[in-house]
């Protein structure tokens, strides 16, 4: 799917990717795909996953002992020592700037005694958080496993969402980094060149393996539109490059993240039709849609109760907060269904109404005790004789 403005164009078949998406990252609306569904390996492009949930999950200032697995595991490492203790937080920028798998392992033996527990609860968490669906993970790292697979769209959504976390995107927008590790010194420059070598960029992640091939996650902003670009199983590294800067062009250039409602806003409509009754509904937080560039948000509220939003070929539902119709609508209300409006006087005729029995009642109770007495007066008179 592509949506295409006058000079801009972009069709699946000029990427070199499998499977790739473009999404608004402030409201995840897809603007680009190319076999978005597609179940693909993900290699280090997990990672993603696995630093935000140590992030939310753990704590930063814990002191992680790197066990002897994690000090021998395969590929890209940081070079931890057995034994060595490193904090968590400094184990989130060896696993997100310089993909280490060590510090991916650490990170899974620290948080869940075991990585396969970890994976277990990884894949527990982006369910519930994200709302994944097609996608399961066996490890931390990333390196190759049958049962360990992803989407574009699936990725997509964990990028988002991570990059909602402010030390998410401290950790993937750094670009360098001093390391000074038990037996390793050095600087961590970040594998992500889209920090170097495109105009806005924020982060995200690449990947690669030998099954996977080139994975890449990328995002940039540009005033107040941010965008997010996934390409799975590229053929190499430039071509992955050339995938997400091609989509983050075609992105920047055709749209925009726009502003259409406030927290607090309040809409209201009818409760039933012909009535002066009124049902109000309320923003509960600033909405955002995206535009093509240059045309304006029809901006309705639904029979539901639901704000829709239409833009060119981009249309979006945002759930409103309904408020229950105030008293005097509701009574309004319930006198406009029955037809029988409430005379002004009927109110006054039930007071006297009720002024009257009480007045009866109470000379009743004296005529009574009267009239007690004077046969109890009878009966002492009788007696006396």
């Amino acid at each position: 799917m592509a949506f295409a403005e006058e000079g801009q164009t972009l069709s699946p078949e000029a990427l070199f990717g499998e499977s790739a998406i473009l999404i608004d990252a402030t409201t995840g609306q897809v603007l680009f795909e190319k076999n978005p569904h597609e179940k693909l390996y993900p290699a280090s492009i997990t990672k993603i996953a696995t630093g935000i949930y140590a992030i939310e999950k753990g704590n930063p200032e814990d002191i992680v002992t790197v066990s002897k697995k994690a000090r021998y595991e395969e590929g890209t490492r940081v070079y931890l020592g057995e034994g060595e203790q490193v904090s968590l937080k400094k184990l989130e920028y060896g696993l997100l700037m310089h993909s280490g798998n060590d510090a991916a392992t650490a990170i899974a033996e620290h948080m869940s005694q075991t990585t396969e527990q970890f994976a277990e609860q990884l894949n527990a968490y982006l369910q519930e958080k994200v709302g994944v669906t097609e996608t399961h993970f066996t490890n931390a790292h990333g390196l190759h496993d049958p049962d360990h697979y992803t989407t574009a769209s699936d990725m997509s959504k964990i990028a988002q969402y991570a990059m909602k976390n402010p030390i998410f995107r401290e950790i993937v927008g750094t670009n360098r980094l001093p390391w000074d590790g038990k037996e390793w010194k050095s600087e961590l420059i970040n594998h992500n060149k889209l920090l170097r070598d495109y105009e806005g960029a924020t982060g995200i992640k690449n990947g690669f393996t030998d099954q996977a091939m080139h994975t890449l996650v990328g995002s940039a902003k540009r005033g107040n539109t941010e965008l997010i670009a996934v390409t799975m199983k590229a053929a190499s590294s430039p071509y992955a490059y050339k995938d997400v800067m091609k989509m983050l062009d075609y992105g920047f250039a055709g749209f925009e993240t726009r502003q259409i409602a406030t927290r607090g806003n309040v809409y209201t409509e009818l409760a039933v039709p012909g009535s002066d009754s009124v049902v109000t509904y309320i923003a509960m937080d600033d909405l955002y849609t995206t535009v093509p560039i240059g045309a304006e948000p029809l901006v309705t509220l639904s029979a539901d109760g639901q704000l829709s939003v239409q833009a060119g070929p981009l249309s979006a539902l945002y759930p409103l907060h309904r408020n229950s119709p105030p008293v005097a609508h509701q009574q309004a209300a319930g006198a406009a269904l029955t037809n029988e409006p409430e005379h002004p006087f009927a109110r006054y005729g039930l007071m006297v109404v009720w002024l009257g029995l009480n007045l009866f009642l109470i000379a009743f109770t004296f005529s009574k005790r009267r009239r007690q007495r004077r046969l109890k007066q009878r009966s002492l008179q009788r007696r006396a004789y």
